[in-house]
């Protein structure tokens, strides 16, 4: 079993925004994981993130990035609860640094539910035509689907995207981890990105 060290809980604690003994509790409980600590503190209903999505979120800020070669450009709008939050330098940085990812990761949708029917039909059909020809079992087949697409929503929902300044983090946990800091709901809602030419 890992050391629960006195820094592993308050990383957890500052992800979270959960108390010491609960955090120790669930760092226990996951053997030292962190991101599994993080799982069982919101299904217990403990991480103040989960706790501050439903929150109405109406300020914020347009975030901008132009590449370098001036050749992609990017406006992302990024909402939270007040203009206190939405003028805070942290908050700024926050809507550059997706902005700045949108040009990077060229995703297509903001969140998962956001794909439209059509185009999930279709993604699924060319799924299912690539499995049947690998010649596995129909019963395997729908697992091969699914996995295909988290990996397309991985691919093309920001949300999902692995953050390019941290692989090892998602969008959504790249914002979740400011929430934490800031202490206000924040949402993507919408992005465009230019591709010169396009």
């Amino acid at each position: 079993m890992t050391a629960i060290t006195a820094e592993l809980v308050k990383e957890l604690r500052e992800k979270t925004g959960v108390g010491f003994m609960e955090c120790k509790s669930a760092l226990a409980e996951a053997n030292g994981n962190l991101e599994a600590a993080v799982t069982i503190l919101r299904k217990k209903g403990l991480s103040s993130s989960a706790k501050k999505a439903g929150r109405e979120t109406k300020e914020g800020w347009i975030g901008s990035y132009i590449h370098t070669n001036g050749k992609i450009g990017v406006m992302v709008e990024v909402n939270c609860e007040s203009d206190f939050v939405a003028r805070n330098p942290e908050f700024l940085v926050l809507a550059r640094d997706i902005a700045m990812h949108i040009a990077a990761s060229d995703p297509r949708f903001v969140r998962r539910e956001d794909v439209t029917p059509d185009v999930l039909e279709r993604e699924r059909e060319i799924y299912r035509e690539q499995a049947r020809a690998t010649g596995k079992p129909d019963n395997v087949l729908e697992k091969i689907v699914e996995g295909r697409m988290s990996k397309f929503y991985s691919e093309t929902c920001l949300y999902e995207q692995p953050f390019v300044k941290d692989a090892s983090v998602t969008i959504n946990d790249h914002i979740a981890a400011y929430i934490q800091k800031i202490g206000e709901n924040i949402r993507i809602r919408r992005f465009v990105r230019y591709k010169l030419g396009e």
